[in-house]
């Protein structure tokens, strides 16, 4: 598999990355199966996706724990990234941001994922009660212990951000272009303060064919620094490989039961963005979901699409993706389908 490289260190991992999270949480828990979990890992890995995305919050716990018994049979072909910074309860799930909490974390993840180093250690959301720069300033000393190798930041999710009601009325000057997108602009002002305090290496946001927003700021952000960008949810949620029909319902505690593009009228209404990624697909003899990663992967040279799986079946098909590249007519007709409906909020 082709290699890239995250931040200014060069790190390399394959160009596909294994996001793990649906193996322990937030996707349909009747499904799961940790042997066939295992399998998956191993089976990405066997492909050269070396990637491995976790969080503490996964599970949670769980998630590293099942990560960790794979590391300690292929330690040396993985590229462990995982995450700290969120507390999960029994029914919320608040940001802890405190320097020593994060150095408990890592120590607690490290022991977890069986390791004595974590690749990339990655603050999922900061604490709006502790400044940025002291939780960034913790990660930092662990680079300098040895424990961690690299840092990176995962953006505020579209859904926790609400739009300014003066941006919504602004009135624009005849003739003016489209409003740009402030979806992205908390993350840019923490990037912007926690680069002084210790070089970003990545950063980790939603990114596919019917959530391009990052395209807009975010990922040149990214492209002007060398910093890798890891495409979270490249598959929307799963909807993108073609293989969800509307209406089929979600089990209560999968996250797509409260997504409001999963309502089975939204799911109809954007069959068409499938229907497009199908037709390239026929030109090539791949899936809308190897589409939809290749699409990804054609938006930069440090761009790591992270599909999330729990079934080897999954993981063989995306780590394909990695070997097809789409022509300018290809990319063309995909930037002209139209544009996924349903709110964010």
């Amino acid at each position: 598999m082709e290699r890239r490289t995250i931040g200014a260190a060069a790190l390399e991992v394959g160009a596909i990355g294994l996001g793990c999270m649906p193996m322990s949480w937030g996707y349909t828990e009747s499904q799961r199966s940790l042997d066939s979990s295992l399998r998956a890992v191993h089976t990405a890995l066997d492909q050269g996706c070396s990637l491995l995305d976790t969080a503490d919050m996964y599970g949670p716990f769980t998630n590293e724990l099942l990560v960790g018994r794979v590391l300690k049979e292929r330690r040396a072909e993985a590229f462990v990234s995982t995450k700290c910074g969120l507390l999960v309860g029994e029914a919320h799930i608040v940001a802890n941001g405190r320097p020593g909490y994060v150095r408990r974390a890592c120590d607690a993840s490290l022991r977890r994922l069986q390791t004595d180093r974590i690749d990339l250690y990655q603050l999922h959301r900061a604490d709006p009660e502790v400044p940025i720069e002291e939780t960034w300033g913790a990660m930092a000393e662990l680079v300098a212990a040895g424990k961690v190798r690299s840092l990176g930041l995962c953006a505020v999710g579209a859904r926790a951000v609400r739009p300014a009601r003066a941006a919504r009325t602004e009135r624009r000057p005849a003739g003016a272009g489209p409003r740009r997108s402030r979806m992205h602009d908390g993350t840019l002002a923490q990037l912007e303060r926690i680069q002084q305090v210790f070089p970003v290496s990545s950063v980790q946001a939603e990114l596919s064919v019917w959530s391009p927003e990052a395209l807009e700021a975010l990922l040149p952000w990214c492209e002007s620094r060398g910093v890798g960008f890891l495409a979270a949810m490249p598959l929307g949620n799963g909807y993108l490989t073609g293989t969800l029909t509307p209406g089929q319902g979600f089990e209560p505690e999968d996250i797509r039961a409260r997504h409001p593009r999963f309502t089975a009228e939204m799911m109809a209404a954007n069959q068409p963005v499938v229907a497009g990624l199908r037709r390239v697909g026929a030109r090539h003899g791949a899936t809308p979901g190897q589409v939809a990663l290749a699409w990804v992967l054609a938006q930069g040279r440090h761009v790591v699409p992270v599909p999330g799986t729990k079934k080897e079946r999954w993981a063989a098909q995306n780590a394909k993706a990695a070997a097809l590249t789409l022509t300018r007519e290809d990319l063309a007709e995909i930037a002209v389908l139209p544009p996924a409906r349903g709110s964010w909020y």
